[in-house]
């Protein structure tokens, strides 16, 4: 005959309720990494495309142009916060900021952002 008191019958659920905050933690970590790495992956493209737009724009509406084309490759949910800032006239860059959110896009961000920096050089006209 078995005595109440050595069952162990509910040890799994027991240990895995005590887990169970550390793989939620474990879960937001890599979600919030993912996150870093998107806004550095938008960024970069953004940079690439404002850089592009800037080179095949006339000299006089490049900043224009390559600021446009720049915010309209960043999702709404990152552009509150977002720069972009174009410079140069033979050699065209851009460079693109953003906010890195916490745990999902639109809601908070990291003090501190993200940067993307591409160059061309300008097409001649």
């Amino acid at each position: 005959m078995r005595r109440r008191g050595r069952d162990d019958r509910g040890q799994v659920t027991v240990e895995f309720l005590g887990m169970t905050p550390l793989i939620l933690l474990t879960l937001v970590l890599v979600w919030q990494f993912v996150l870093v790495g998107y806004t550095f992956t938008l960024a970069g493209n953004a940079a690439d495309e404002a850089v592009r737009a800037g080179t095949a724009a006339p000299p006089g509406a490049r900043q224009a142009a390559c600021q446009e084309a720049g915010l309209k490759q960043v999702s709404a949910a990152y552009r509150d916060g977002a720069t972009v800032t174009c410079g140069g006239t033979d050699y065209v860059t851009a460079d693109v900021e953003l906010r890195v959110p916490v745990l999902f896009p639109g809601f908070l961000g990291f003090p501190f952002p993200v940067h993307g920096h591409a160059g061309a050089v300008g097409e001649a006209k």
